[in-house]
């Protein structure tokens, strides 16, 4: 059954690839659907084989034996893995067939289906991987996906630059992640999960000079691998490729967003929890990051007008949520987020892509408005995604979110009591700019001056059944899966050996007010957002007008792509144009080929002026030849 979860979906990229001409758009579509849904259904099938104590680790081929080099090729199911298979099958079938309404437009449909499903499979070697090696093709695997995909409108030129972009700031991450790898395998001597894992203990307090600093391994192991973490799921630092992202096609931004590409990070980390255990500085690194692009992402989206950007800022903020959820050791719960928040937030990227159809492609908020009667279906399951990203009570995200916060105020590390404190803001931020995308959109004045109000509709079932099936997810994932993947015996009885605790998670409960709080906050935030952005805009008007800085700041997303412009694109331009000019025009061309050429060229023109027709003169060069020749043997 493992096999058919895995290549399900290369097969079905390879029949939309190669064949998509031969057979039509419509059978690539249905056959690309049909297999992808196929791997959704056995996916399900395992998790709840695994919620049985199924376990099982196939090996499909040796990979690589050199030395004390082993390396499979395997698929791993156990709990970590069959959580992952779901989301990321069940949200890629789903995507696959909204596709077919959204791109039906779209000459290249085989193409981006053939694109989608290679992305799926990338992912699902990724997650089922027992080694380092083993993840590391996945993870490059999903980049080089994510530029194919993010790229796919290659004839828009933000597009190209968009999927550049990503692919540039994914390998600094990617380098980390490799040289973690590289570390790995020099201490241990293999890349084997269970190998190395076993064998932490032995190496706590061992050193190693890194850049002229001495570091404990375990810390150096962390950091590096977390680097990698940071630029895949889109962390502070490493996150201006995020929004730009949004060039690609919305079932794109839904996929990446919401169970791929972005969580392989989050994963990561899970994963390598018995190393991340041991290393107290990786875990206050990774919750300060956490807690600083959770608040960073949520003040952003704040401002932003592009209706899938700022969906796409919320995405980092809630990847921030888990990150410092891992930090102050909560993996379970992390992973809790991540399932509840697959669901929620492919909904609101596949309803953001509704609106978008409708208006032609228009993604301004500012340029929408009073369409909520046109667009009845697409309004309410907005909606329920917004509830339940908000954490409003009783829906998905109200668990998840706030389990994430009261794990973290129970929590006695360092920067926990910060996180919890960042995470009840950043909920009230969440709230705020999640009413202000349902408000501006849906609700007051219609703001478009290209497309007649009358001409509005709702989108067709193909893209709507979809939008139903994830928010029933939105609504249900968190009160349903609450106790068997974040309960008292969660860590034991479905975990297992997946997730490594060297101490049990709090069991005590946070004061009542606390309790209270957050979801006080989201409810508040509702009327209060009604107000600002339809009923009296005046008073948000005066406001940034007062804070004009701020907004400013804000609005230029706190110049993180200024700064990197200025530090990192120009120079580096600069570098690429004095070596083009100077070194490869001036030097190499001029001294190598061009020289090389001009050269011969000369000779060439010198060597025609013995070519004069005359057969005396060939005569007497041959004479003079031979008595050169004959002279220089007597001589000798």
């Amino acid at each position: 059954m493992g096999y058919f979860i895995i290549f399900l979906p290369l097969l079905a990229s390879f029949i939309s690839g190669f064949f998509g001409r031969k057979i039509g758009s419509r059978n690539s579509e249905i056959i690309s659907c049909i297999l992808v849904s196929i791997s959704s259904i056995l996916s399900i099938i395992i998790f709840l084989e695994v919620m049985s104590g199924y376990n099982e680790n196939l090996i499909i081929t040796t990979w690589i034996t050199s030395g004390s080099l082993n390396v499979n090729w395997s698929i791993n199911i156990d709990p970590l893995s069959s959580i992952m298979l779901v989301v990321v099958t069940f949200v890629s079938s789903l995507v696959h067939i909204y596709s077919i309404g959204y791109m039906s437009h779209d000459p290249h449909k085989p193409r981006f289906m053939s694109y989608l499903s290679l992305f799926t499979f990338s992912m699902l070697i990724l997650v089922t991987s027992d080694n380092f090696l083993q993840l590391f093709f996945g993870w490059e695997g999903v980049g080089l996906c994510s530029y194919f995909l993010i790229g796919f409108w290659f004839k828009k030129q933000s597009a190209n630059y968009a999927a550049i972009k990503a692919f540039l700031v994914n390998r600094v991450g990617d380098f980390g992640l490799g040289l973690g790898i590289f570390l790995i395998f020099y201490v241990f001597g293999t890349v084997n999960y269970d190998e190395v894992f076993k064998l932490i203990p032995n190496i706590i307090e061992k050193k190693i000079v890194f850049l002229s600093f001495n570091f404990l391994v375990i810390d150096l192991i962390c950091l590096l691998l977390f680097i990698g973490a940071m630029g895949k799921s889109a962390q502070i630092f490493l996150h201006t490729w995020l929004p730009d992202a949004m060039e690609g096609p919305t079932p794109v931004s839904a996929l990446i967003h919401a169970a791929t590409m972005v969580t392989a990070g989050v994963f990561l980390v899970v994963r390598c929890s018995p190393i991340y255990e041991y290393s107290e500085l990786a875990l206050n690194f990774i919750t300060i990051i956490g807690m600083t692009t959770a608040l960073f992402a949520a003040s952003v989206a704040l401002v932003q007008d592009d209706i899938k950007k700022i969906i796409a800022y919320s995405t980092c903020s809630q990847l921030g949520y888990m990150f410092f959820a891992t930090g102050v050791g909560a993996y379970n719960v992390a992973m809790f987020h991540l399932f509840t928040h697959a669901f929620f937030k492919a909904l609101l990227f596949l309803g953001a892509g509704s609106v978008i159809h409708s208006f032609k492609d228009e993604q301004n908020i500012n340029y929408m408005g009073g369409i909520w009667r046109k667009l009845p279906y697409t309004y309410c399951l907005m909606v329920i995604g917004t509830l339940a990203l908000t954490g409003f009570p009783f829906l998905s995200g109200y668990y998840s979110k706030d389990a994430i916060i009261e794990f973290a105020y129970l929590e006695k590390g360092t920067f926990s009591n910060y996180a919890a404190t960042i995470g009840i803001i950043t909920a009230l931020l969440t709230s705020i700019y999640s009413w202000r995308l349902i408000f501006k959109t849906f609700h007051g004045n219609y703001n478009n001056k290209k497309i007649n109000l009358d001409q509005m509709h709702d989108s067709p079932a193909v893209m709507l059944i979809p939008l139903i099936v994830l928010s029933i997810g939105a609504v249900f994932s968190g009160i349903v899966f609450k106790d068997l993947l974040i309960g008292l015996d969660s860590s034991y009885s479905f975990w297992g050996d997946s997730i490594k605790f060297l101490e049990p998670l709090s069991s005590d409960h946070p004061p009542g007010w606390f309790l209270i709080l957050t979801p006080l906050l989201v409810i508040l935030s509702i009327p209060l957002s009604y107000i600002l952005f339809i009923k009296d805009r005046s008073i948000l008007d005066r406001f940034v007008k007062i804070n004009l800085p701020l907004y400013t700041f804000l609005k230029n997303k706190w110049y993180f792509d200024e700064l990197y412009d200025f530090l990192f694109v120009r120079p580096l331009k600069f570098l690429g144009k004095f070596f083009w000019k100077q070194i490869d025009g001036s030097i190499i061309d001029r001294f190598g080929p061009d020289g090389i050429s001009h050269f011969i060229k000369k000779i060439s023109i010198f060597a025609v002026r013995f070519q004069s027709g005359f057969i005396y003169q060939y005569a007497f060069i041959m004479l003079l030849g031979f008595s050169l020749l004959l002279t220089f043997l007597i001589i000798k």
